[in-house]
C-alpha cells in the first residue's frame, strides 16, 4: 500500500533526497514517506539486504529510489558514495544524516573505545556526510540537511557516549548552518524522545520489560511514532521551512518539562531515567 503523508503530493518532485540508515527503522519510513512525496530517494547503509528489500518496497509502491552501502564512518567510502550519487543524479537537494546508533553502558564500566566508536557513529559519521554533500553538491546548488539528534536535555544515564555525541550534533547542526547559510543551505536537526520503532527490539531482560512503561512518564501518554518523526523531517527538507535553519526539532511528547510518575504505582517509580533513557533510539551500530 502506497505510503499515506501528511503533506500535499509531488512535494519533493524532482528532487533527490539521500537518507542515510535507510535500511530500517526511521531510516525507512522517511525514505518511504519522501519517495511517496515525489522525490528521486538514495538510502544508504552497510546492510545490502536491508537496503535492497527497502528499493523494492519504495518501487513497489511506485517511487524511484537507488541505494549505496557504505560505512558514514569511513571518510574514503563517503567521498565516493557522494561522487558516484551526484554523478549519477547531477545534484543532491536533501539530506537526511540518519544513520548511528550505540550499546548501553554505564560509564564507569565503559571502554575509550566504546566511546569513540559511538561518538564516531552518532556524531563524526554525520559531519563527514554533510561535508561531502556540501562540498560536492549543495556548496554550488543550494539545499536543506536535517540531522539526527535525541532528547539528552537530562542527562544520558548509562548511554554516556551517544548522549555527549548527540549534544555536539545538535551544536554542530548551528556551526553548519551559520557557515554554509551563503550558499543557500540550511542545516537543522530533530531530536526524538522514546519511539515506538523496531529499535526496541534490541534490548532484552530489565531494560525490555520497561519498554511498555514508558509512556506513563510522557505528559502525551504515549511513545512517538516513527511517522510522525518522519513528518517531522520532511518539513525541515521542504519549502515550508525555507526561512528556518540552525534549528533542533524536539519531537518529545514534552518529556523533559516534567513526568507523570507520581500517578505510577511506587513500585515502577525507581530511577525512572535511569534505565528508561535505554530505549529511546535504536541499539545496533548502522552507517
Amino acid at each position: 500500500m502506497p505510503y499515506r503523508s501528511v503533506f500535499k503530493p509531488g512535494l519533493f518532485e524532482g528532487q533527490t533526497v539521500v537518507v542515510t540508515g535507510g535500511g530500517s527503522g526511521i531510516g525507512r519510513c522517511t525514505a518511504h514517506e519522501i519517495a511517496a512525496l515525489g522525490a528521486h530517494v538514495v538510502i544508504t547503509g552497510r546492510n545490502t539486504d536491508k537496503l535492497a528489500a527497502v528499493q523494492s518496497e519504495i518501487e513497489a509502491a511506485g517511487g524511484s529510489c537507488e541505494t549505496h552501502a557504505f560505512d558514514i564512518r569511513e571518510e574514503a567510502q563517503v567521498k565516493e558514495a557522494i561522487d558516484k550519487i551526484v554523478a549519477r543524479n547531477g545534484r543532491i537537494h536533501g539530506l537526511f544524516n540518519n544513520a548511528g546508533g550505540q550499546f548501553p553502558a554505564a560509564a564507569a564500566a565503559m571502554s575509550a573505545k566504546g566511546f569513540d566508536v559511538v561518538v564516531r557513529n552518532n556524531l563524526t559519521g554525520g559531519f563527514i556526510v554533510s561535508r561531502e554533500v556540501f562540498t560536492q553538491s549543495m556548496e554550488k546548488h543550494g539545499g536543506s540537511i536535517v540531522n539526527m539528534a535525541a532528547d539528552m536535555r537530562n542527562g544520558f544515564p548509562n548511554m554516556a557516549h551517544t548522549g555527549a555525541a548527540r549534544a555536539g550534533m545538535v551544536n554542530l547542526t548551528m556551526t553548519l548552518a551559520f557557515e554554509w547559510a551563503p550558499a543557500g543551505v540550511r542545516v537543522n536537526a530533530v531530536s526524538p524522545g522514546w519511539i515506538a520503532s523496531s529499535g526496541m527490539d534490541t534490548y532484552q531482560g530489565e531494560f525490555k520489560e520497561r519498554i511498555p512503561k514508558l509512556k506513563s512518564y510522557c505528559p502525551l501518554g504515549r511513545l512517538v511514532t516513527e511517522s510522525e518523526v518522519s513528518a517531522a523531517v520532511c518539513f525541515l527538507l521542504s519549502d515550508a521551512s525555507a526561512y528556518i535553519t540552525g534549528t533542533e526539532l524536539r519531537i518529545d511528547g514534552g518529556v523533559p518539562l516534567g513526568n507523570r510518575s507520581m500517578d505510577i504505582p511506587a513500585s515502577d517509580r525507581s530511577q525512572p531515567f535511569n534505565g528508561f533513557h535505554l530505549a529511546k533510539t535504536p541499539k545496533v551500530l548502522g552507517g
